[in-house]
């Protein structure tokens, strides 16, 4: 099962503050526990709204409407983002329940969602490349 942990901006991620080295140095090992354990598929931390585009679509119309950041922190905002492969709701918790917390840098919120199955409509690039590879090889085959 993947789940996505959702941390949310805070006025300080906004102002693009510098974290502790302390929190920092927490965070890496988090993420190389993530990895060690097999169960990290990818991690990223997003620029502050003032460099984000939002489209908006009306209710009432089909145009949409352009909006230029910054935004609005307490707009529910995403500064990074973690995505893991795990066995088990419980164990998704587990693991969000031990991301270091940045002390004295305002509230801290993670998220945790459940991807919903992937229905095989897009295939990560990896393995394309790996089937078009194996296409590639067997074509080679061929022709001998």
């Amino acid at each position: 099962m993947r789940f996505l942990f959702i941390v949310k901006a805070t006025r300080y991620s906004e102002a693009e503050g510098n974290y502790s080295q302390k929190h920092t140095d927490a965070m890496i090992a988090y993420k190389k526990s993530l990895a060690g354990a097999g169960v990290l598929i990818s991690e990223e931390a997003l620029h502050p709204s003032s460099t984000g585009i939002r489209i908006m679509y009306p209710s009432d119309s089909e145009k949409p409407e352009i909006l230029v950041g910054p935004f609005l922190a307490d707009q529910e905002l995403i500064a990074e983002y973690t995505l893991i492969d795990v066995n088990s709701e419980a164990e998704a918790l587990n693991w969000a329940l031990r991301m270091p917390v940045p002390i004295g840098c305002g509230e801290f919120k993670i998220e945790v969602r459940k991807l919903k199955k992937n229905l095989g409509f897009l295939r990560d690039s990896g393995t394309m490349a790996l089937e078009a590879n194996l296409k590639d090889q067997l074509s080679m085959l061929k022709n001998f």
